[in-house]
């Protein structure tokens, strides 16, 4: 009797370590990781980018990048797509014209400055062809992980913010 019960619980130990295992690897858990991600930003383990422009840097997860995608993809990819600037060709989202702009968006937090107020390429006006985003829209959080998706695809990204049309 005592060998019945222990078989039974052992089996049981078994059969629910087996449960949670299958759960824990199950591509559930893969799929929030985004595969353009992982593939093209190689972003698999957690990366360093610059914060500001003091030195400071944050490390971003692929699950981190993969929020900051969709976010990108729900509310920039109209005028951004593959990196480009559709209302203004000439000054695309790559890493060479984020450093350019004045004051440079190269960094996270001066990316997320820039969506809380747009200005022009030269810094002087208002931009109005980019939404300003508040915080009651998207968080600081949030808009960290769009910005940490923009300055990566920058980056990493094959092809990211090469269209360029100048005048």
């Amino acid at each position: 009797m005592l060998g019945k019960k222990l078989l039974t619980r052992c089996v049981l130990v078994i059969f629910v370590a087996s449960l949670a295992w299958a759960v824990a690897s199950s591509p559930a858990s893969a799929a929030a990781i985004d595969a353009y991600v992982s593939k093209y930003l190689q972003a698999t383990e957690p990366v360093e980018l610059d914060f500001n422009d003091r030195g400071e840097t944050k490390l971003f997860s692929a699950e981190d990048l993969s929020v900051g995608k969709r976010l990108f993809g729900e509310n920039c990819l109209n005028c951004h797509v593959g990196g480009s600037t559709l209302p203004d060709p000439r000054v695309p989202l790559s890493l060479e014209a984020l450093k350019g702009a004045t004051p440079p968006r190269d960094n996270i937090s001066a990316l997320v400055a820039y969506q809380r107020q747009p200005t022009t390429y030269d810094g002087g006006y208002d931009n109005f062809w980019c939404r300003e985003v508040p915080e009651s829209w998207l968080p600081t959080e949030k808009l960290e992980k769009l910005s940490a998706f923009i300055l990566r695809a920058a980056q990493k990204a094959p092809g990211w913010g090469t269209e360029r049309f100048d005048d």
